[in-house]
Parts: C-alpha cells; sequence; structure tokens
C-alpha cells in the first residue's frame, strides 16, 4: 500500500505531547506574522525556526514530499506570475530603481522586484512546514477539541475533524482507483508522456468523488440516527488539559507575533527597506 501523506502519526516528540489548543495557537499567530509581515529580518527568523522545528517533529519526507513538490510549483507559477504582471512593484515600494539587466522598459529586471519576490518566497517557506507540522503531529479527535474549547461551535469543529481522519481513507481509494486504471492498460505511472498522464489521471476524479460522496451520506446518516447536534454542548474523549510546555509555547507565540509585528511596523511600513 502507497504511504499516506499529510495524515497523523504519533510521535515520541515534545511537539506531539503539546495539546491541540497550544498547536492551534502557535499555528494561527505564526500564519499572522508570515502574512502580515514583509520585513525580511523577521521572515528570515522565522525560517530558521520553521526549519529547526521541522527537525525536532521528526516529519518523515515520504510522509510531506509529494505535497511539498505541488507547493514548490505553485510558488514557482505565483512568483513568474507576479514578474509578468506586475515586474515594477518592487520599484514601486522600495521607492527606488536598480536595474540590474536591461531588457525592455517594462520588464527590466530590477534589485527592488527581486527582492521583493524573495520575501514571497520566505513567507511560502516559513509557512509551509508549519502547516505541515500542524497535520501530521495533531490528532483529529483533539484538533476538533481544541476548536471547541477556544469558542468554535463543536459541529464545525467535528466535521473539520472528520475530513482530516478521513484524508487517508481518500488517499486509499485514489490508489485502489489507480491500480485498477493501470491494470486495464491505461499509463499513470513516470513511464508515459507527461500531457498523457495527466489527462489518465484526470479520470481518476470522477470515480473517486462518487466514493467520497457515498461515504458522506453514510456518515452523516449515522450521525443523524445517533442525534449528533441535539444538545449545545459535549463533552470530548481526546480533550487534554494544558500542561507546562503548552504555557510555554502560548506565551512564546503570543509574545513572538506581537515582537514580530512591532518591529515590522516600526518604521510606519511593513516592508523592510534596505535600498534607502
Amino acid at each position: 500500500m502507497a504511504h499516506r501523506l499529510l495524515t497523523y502519526e504519533k510521535k515520541d516528540t515534545w511537539i506531539d505531547e503539546l495539546c491541540g489548543v497550544t498547536k492551534l495557537v502557535f499555528f494561527l499567530c505564526w500564519s499572522i506574522t508570515s502574512m502580515m509581515t514583509y520585513d525580511t529580518r523577521v521572515l528570515a527568523v522565522m525560517l530558521v525556526l520553521s526549519l529547526c522545528i521541522y527537525k525536532i517533529s521528526k516529519i518523515e519526507w515520504k510522509q510531506v514530499g509529494t505535497v511539498f513538490k505541488f507547493v514548490l510549483v505553485f510558488m514557482i507559477i505565483n512568483v513568474l506570475a507576479i514578474y509578468l504582471f506586475s515586474p515594477n512593484q518592487g520599484t514601486q515600494i522600495y521607492g527606488t530603481r536598480t536595474v540590474l539587466l536591461a531588457m525592455t522598459e517594462r520588464y527590466s529586471i530590477t534589485a527592488e522586484q527581486l527582492f521583493y519576490e524573495l520575501n514571497i518566497v520566505l513567507k511560502y517557506f516559513t509557512i509551509v512546514p508549519s502547516v505541515f507540522i500542524f497535520v501530521v503531529t495533531t490528532n483529529p479527535s483533539e484538533f476538533a477539541a481544541s476548536l471547541n474549547r477556544i469558542g468554535i461551535s463543536y459541529n464545525v469543529g467535528y466535521a473539520i475533524s472528520i475530513a482530516l481522519r478521513y484524508i487517508p481513507d481518500v488517499q486509499d481509494d485514489f490508489h485502489k482507483i489507480k491500480n485498477a486504471q493501470e491494470a486495464r492498460g491505461i499509463e499513470l505511472s513516470g513511464k508515459g508522456k507527461l500531457m498523457d498522464r495527466i489527462k489518465n489521471t484526470s479520470a481518476i476524479i470522477f470515480p473517486l468523488v462518487f466514493s467520497s460522496m457515498g461515504r458522506i451520506d453514510t456518515i452523516s446518516n449515522a450521525m443523524e440516527l445517533r442525534g449528533f447536534g441535539k444538545h449545545k454542548k459535549r463533552s470530548w474523549y481526546m480533550e487534554r488539559p494544558l500542561k507546562r510546555n503548552d504555557y510555554l509555547v502560548l506565551v512564546f507565540s503570543i509574545l513572538f507575533m506581537i515582537v514580530s509585528l512591532v518591529i515590522t511596523y516600526a518604521d510606519g511600513s511593513r516592508f523592510f527597506n534596505p535600498f534607502v
């Protein structure tokens, strides 16, 4: 059976021992900081911390490698699209124009544009590891309890929990359908041409959607028969109390976000300008 991607696997690390609430707050603080800042100094620190935490979490590359490749392709497309549609965005932001390679008047390569797009790349590399860490180290049931604990309806939390829990099943269905297609002579491996593989892979989508809809119907009927949603509150089997490490991580997450945003907006702009 193919290895499942982006699924929870219990490991012997202090990150796994953290409460789901703690991981959720850290992820939110980290994401907000990464989205709001364009300060290269802050992003560089976040990148180093992301890689260190990723290493500590002991996440195996086979769990996230395929997803990371898709993210990397999307990042490259995004960076190229920014240059294609806004080749002077960097010069407008930083207020100077340092031409490194003169081409046409509109598409000359400037240091300001490259620096701006470097910040975009840093944003990707700071946020993506945190997503992987959060998804792979957080038990879906505990995540649902965490959402409910911070005030989100347990109906919403349980829906997200089920979605995360059934990611492995959807992956299994995908591989079963893929193997069935290959048994019928349809080439889906790396031996075939890229366009043919894309076309043949797209044929898997419809049976995968239908099988997922059948699973959704089964789950919704079972939950309805058990009276799910009748009461305003519910108890959680996977809920865990906060411990010392949880409080330390919570304090660090909030303080890091505050300090980072203070540094970012110290001069009235969220863009660090080395060209002044």
